[in-house]
């Protein structure tokens, strides 16, 4: 796995940034996780004042809440390698989902990029005195769950959105030991019996 970095969108990123949306949308996917809404709102000069107004607490939607998103950008050739969102707060929408979410583009999966960019979020939630992250997962989406725990998170709860399974996960972040492998949670016995061509998300 190349270095990547997290880096606030820009309009220098636009056409990077269409080309990596659009590869998600090519292999089926009309969902982005982490992307704030990316995959919903076709402008992208739109999105992008969106998600800058969210990143200030003088100017964030009061519907939302403070929230920083992330391209993640590999460092020898400047592409686009995944998307990710970090919410420093939950309100009664968000209290399942969670602090973040993340995509990784389809050509970049079972690389370990996923896990290293869950990892630098972590590391900037601590930063921003968090103490713990809470994500939440579809039951059958295991290789997000492994990156997961491979993060040190641990079964917190399950609930229902919509017709879909999916469980929350909470990261212990002033432990020190988020970033060691996890063993599986027993609440998690699912998690060996999930569907094969799953997507890392």
């Amino acid at each position: 796995m190349d270095k990547i970095i997290l880096v606030t969108p820009n309009i220098q990123l636009k056409s990077k940034a269409l080309d990596y949306r659009q590869e998600h949308f090519d292999f089926g996917e009309t969902v982005i996780n982490g992307s704030e809404l990316f995959d919903k709102t076709p402008c992208y000069e739109e999105w992008l004042e969106r998600i800058t107004a969210n990143s200030n607490k003088k100017t964030v939607d009061p519907n939302w809440v403070l929230t920083d998103t992330f391209f993640a950008i590999r460092v020898s050739d400047n592409r686009i390698i995944g998307i990710a969102d970090l919410r420093y707060e939950l309100n009664d929408f968000l209290k399942d989902l969670g602090n973040c979410g993340y995509s990784v583009r389809p050509s970049e999966r079972n690389k370990g990029y996923a896990s290293e960019i869950l990892k630098q979020i972590c590391a900037l939630a601590k930063e921003h005195g968090l103490a713990n992250l809470q994500l939440s997962v579809e039951r059958e989406n295991t290789a997000s769950i492994k990156t997961i725990l491979r993060n040190g998170g641990c079964y917190s709860r399950s609930f229902k959105f919509g017709n879909e399974e999916a469980d929350v996960y909470s990261i212990n972040l002033s432990s020190g030991k988020q970033f060691e492998l996890a063993k599986e949670p027993q609440a998690s016995s699912h998690f060996m019996k999930k569907k094969s061509n799953v997507k890392e998300r």
